[in-house]
């Protein structure tokens, strides 16, 4: 059997004269143009005869597909269509890539052969297949970011930057490079890929720019003897910032000596319930990370006194309270 299927693909050249699955040149040629598909949708193949034809089929390459209306290929996806007597037509359902390349239809018109080439050219939409993963740096390291994509035509990448504050393009290409990173720079980059076959590829890098605690915002308080007071102070970190309050060199505990420290994300709160003379005076607010520390004084004064209630200077603690500090960011940064 196997003997007589290659004696019969051997005829169907020769009679045809595409040895190889080239068309002849003591025959006619025609070349079509182009087919161009985009991959997963049919292409179809048109090729036109007449009466005056004996015989006909459809070749790929080396490989035949149909001669008349007995299949060939053993590809599901190949099929014969049932069209006009003036056309001999296939269909490649799915199409992938690999089955781009030539395609020719031979015909036998009254012992004369004639074919009729077609290149399919089959589009790949564009698709991202390697990114980075989300980094966590800390400032002043240099960051390289990378995305590949695949696709046919070649795709093109862009990269966008979003964050809270702007959201801009910074570049094309593969690759992102940022030298000495600033906290600024913390936020969201978009990989977008595209060659317009379909709507753009998109994914996202995470960066994370980590550094030691900066005092934004404080504000000293007026308030009577016998009256409710509230200390604040708030501290930008990433990561965010652990807070200690003070009186002088003494260090104030949650729920001791009427005061409740109560923090919540960037800021800390000192609250006093009850007010009295002693309570009266100088305050440090002192945020920490793993990376650094730094504080400010703020004060809690009666309804007599002249503060600058908009401010809050940073001021250096005492040669204890540093060493204390330093101590507690030590141990801190072992965890």
């Amino acid at each position: 059997f196997f003997n007589w299927k290659c004696l019969i693909v051997v005829a169907l050249r020769l009679l045809f004269l595409v040895p190889a699955g080239v068309p002849a040149r003591s025959g006619e040629s025609y070349l079509k143009d182009n087919i161009t598909v985009r991959q997963g949708d049919s292409a179809v193949l048109k090729c036109n005869v007449d009466n005056k034809v004996s015989r006909v089929a459809w070749l790929n390459r080396t490989t035949i597909l149909f001669t008349g209306n007995e299949k060939w290929s053993l590809d599901p996806r190949v099929v014969l269509l049932n069209t006009a007597l003036t056309e001999y037509s296939i269909k490649i359902i799915n199409v992938n890539l690999y089955d781009e390349g030539p395609y020719v239809c031979s015909i036998l018109t009254n012992k004369k052969p004639e074919s009729t080439k077609v290149h399919l050219i089959v589009q790949v939409p564009a698709r991202i297949v390697n990114i980075s993963a989300d980094v966590s740096v800390n400032e002043g390291s240099n960051v390289s970011l990378m995305c590949l994509a695949i696709g046919r035509p070649e795709p093109s990448i862009l990269w966008k930057f979003r964050s809270s504050k702007s959201i801009r393009i910074i570049t094309e290409g593969e690759y992102v490079e940022m030298t000495g990173i600033t906290k600024d720079m913390s936020g969201l980059y978009d990989c977008i890929t595209s060659n317009d076959i379909s709507p753009p590829d998109v994914r996202t890098v995470q960066v994370t720019v980590n550094y030691p605690p900066v005092i934004s915002r404080a504000r000293s308080t007026g308030t009577a003897v016998g009256q409710k007071g509230i200390l604040w102070c708030e501290a930008s970190a990433v990561p965010l910032a652990d807070f200690q309050w003070y009186k002088g060199e003494r260090r104030l505990l949650n729920g001791l000596n009427g005061v409740k420290i109560e923090n919540k994300g960037k800021q800390s709160m000192l609250t006093f319930f009850n007010v009295s003379e002693e309570d009266y005076g100088n305050y440090t607010c002192v945020a920490m990370n793993t990376l650094g520390i730094t504080n400010t004084s703020i004060i809690l004064y009666g309804p007599g006194a002249i503060h600058d209630v908009n401010s809050a200077a940073l001021s250096p603690t005492s040669s204890f309270l540093l060493l204390t500090l330093v101590l507690t960011l030590s141990v801190l940064s072992k965890f």
